[in-house]
Parts: structure tokens; sequence; C-alpha cells
């Protein structure tokens, strides 16, 4: 993979032994002056980037400013969620804009899904060798 930064998969819960790694991706989350450095599930299963709500409230963002909502499915469908742009650094690759439905679920995980992570970078997972691979887009002009 060209350009790619390289990840270990983490343990998720230990008692588990090898059924509990899972493709954790840290990452720094930056809304005006604030920043959350995270580590974020990859979820290739998830339609959109799901952003817990104390992450939202740590970045500064204020739920009654918010007036795009929408609807989640799923274990969260029942929880109110709105859309928000938040610029992301990952290792080595240029800031990127990443859009998160930010959920008011408290327990709800960071996930990276479809819209627009995986839209935005491309991903091999090694699963059997505990790793996974990311890189940005290639523009088809390249």
């Amino acid at each position: 993979m060209r350009n790619a930064d390289r990840y270990p998969f983490i343990a998720a819960d230990v008692a588990l032994g090898e059924a509990s790694f899972r493709p954790h991706l840290p990452l720094t989350l930056v809304h005006q002056q604030q920043s959350v450095i995270t580590s974020d599930l990859l979820d290739t299963g998830a339609t959109v980037n799901v952003l817990p709500y104390r992450v939202g409230i740590e970045l500064g963002y204020r739920w009654e400013n918010q007036t795009t909502f929408l609807n989640l499915t799923g274990n969260l469908a029942q929880y109110e969620a709105c859309a928000l742009v938040v610029q992301a650094v990952i290792g080595q690759f240029e800031p990127i804009q990443l859009v998160f439905a930010w959920t008011r679920a408290t327990e709800a995980p960071l996930l990276l899904g479809q819209v627009n992570f995986f839209m935005e970078f491309d991903v091999c997972f090694y699963r059997s060798q505990l790793y996974f691979e990311i890189s940005p887009k290639v523009s088809t002009s390249e």
C-alpha cells in the first residue's frame, strides 16, 4: 500500500483472548482552539462516523447551537444526533475534515464508518497478523 501508516490491532477484553482484538486508529480531533486525542474503532459496517456526546463537549461544541439533525439506526436509534464536521489529524497525513453523527448517547463508541472515513482513506486489514494499514485515497488523476 502506497504512503501507508501501519497500526496494531488492540485487545478490547483480555478475557476474550484472540477474539478481543479490534482495529483502533489513534487520531486527534480539532475544533477551534480545542483538541482531543482519541483511539477510534474502524467499523466497515457503520454507515456514518459516530462521535460520542462527551467528545463533542470536550471539543467545545454546544448541543443547543446545532441545526442539522439526523436519525441513527441500530443501537443508537433511540438517541438524538446531529451532523458535525470536525478536523482530524491522522498519523503523517494532511489534516482532513471528517463528518460525524454527534450522538447524545454517552456510552457510544467513537466509530469511523463509510461516510466519510472510508470514502477518504484506503484501509487494508491483516487480521491474522494483528495489524492494519491506512493511506489517503488516491486521486484518479494521479
